[in-house]
């Protein structure tokens, strides 16, 4: 898999996972995984400003993490496709694994 990727792809999928690497981020998708959710829901579950939650929103998309869908006024954002939310999946069941090795 390594040998596939360009130093160019590498340095893409390094500052995917610094966007993902701030936990506002992260909870903003796993908001978004199972349904598309507008701005104002999203702020109001995880107890954030609409206004950072639209930040928020703006760097996610422009990495192509969250896409939205136009309705009206309002604005859903879901997961851009099943590749971040098996991603997100794979991880969590990574780390709910048990560590023999931990001490």
């Amino acid at each position: 898999m390594a040998a596939m990727a360009s130093d160019s792809d590498v340095a893409e999928l390094a500052d995917m996972f610094r966007l993902l690497g701030d936990s506002t981020r992260l909870r903003i998708v796993m908001t978004c995984l199972d349904e598309p959710v507008s701005v104002g829901d999203i702020a109001s579950r995880l107890d954030l400003s609409p206004s950072l939650v639209s930040h928020h929103l703006r760097l996610l998309r422009a990495a192509r993490v969250v896409k939205s869908d136009r309705q009206g006024k309002q604005v859903f954002y879901a997961a851009a496709d099943q590749h971040v939310s098996g991603v997100l999946a794979d991880m969590l069941e990574h780390i709910a694994e048990p560590h023999p090795d931990a001490d």
